[in-house]
């Protein structure tokens, strides 16, 4: 567990401690500058990453809560046979969570349109790339915990169900109010991008990449 740990978190900042030292004592501080990462990076990039973890997050929780419920079920019913339809409930609820996320990503792709480069570069632009990439990053984690949660919860109600038939219920409730985590996601979501317009053109004069205006400046 020690060694997993520092690998997953204790290298990743190690190494990234030891670029950002030597940039600065050899007089390249600058390169380390987020603000122009953030700048000369695409509003395409950060609205196609934004719908991808969207919809990738999602349909991951939802996978994994069939996973942990369906394998409970069957084991389950195996044993008593009778929890096997009444328990499938657990299975939609996780779908559900993928379907916010494939909503979600339709409702984000719908801002995304075809916009020259020579036009692109403008702060209308990058505030929708930006809302959507923490928007799609929002409902995604959300639905993530939410599928993991209905799923580890809908497992429990399985097996307490094959115990005792009078425990179906009382656990199910714990369930929908698992479930109402990812549309807690989703409602944040659509808050999210709603001061979002869709990608349009500059008005007026045409805008330059801060990427290409960099380098006319070099030369």
């Amino acid at each position: 567990m020690g060694y997993a740990t520092y690998y997953s978190f204790g290298l990743p900042t190690f190494a990234v401690i030891v670029i950002a030292l030597y940039l600065l004592f050899t007089g390249s501080g600058e390169a380390f500058n987020v603000g122009r990462f953030l700048e000369e990076s695409s509003p395409y990039v950060w609205a196609s990453t934004g719908i991808g973890l969207c919809i990738g997050l999602s349909v991951l929780g939802a996978g994994w809560g069939i996973f942990v419920t369906g394998s409970s079920i069957l084991g389950g019913g195996v044993r008593t046979p009778r929890i096997r339809t009444k328990n499938l409930i657990s299975i939609i609820f996780c779908e559900v969570v993928a379907i916010y996320g494939v909503i979600m990503g339709i409702v984000y792709s719908s801002k995304v349109q075809a916009v020259s480069e020579a036009n692109l570069y403008t702060p209308e632009n990058y505030f929708t790339g930006f809302a959507i990439f923490w928007g799609g990053l929002t409902v995604g984690a959300c639905n993530l915990l939410c599928g993991v949660s209905v799923g580890i919860t809908g497992s429990t109600a399985a097996l307490a169900d094959a115990a005792d038939p009078n425990l179906f219920v009382k656990i199910l409730i714990v369930e929908v109010f698992g479930s109402i985590l990812g549309l807690f996601g989703l409602i944040v979501g659509l808050l999210m991008v709603g001061s979002a317009s869709e990608f349009k053109s500059a008005a007026g004069a045409a805008s330059v990449s801060p990427m290409a205006q960099y380098i006319h400046n070099e030369l």
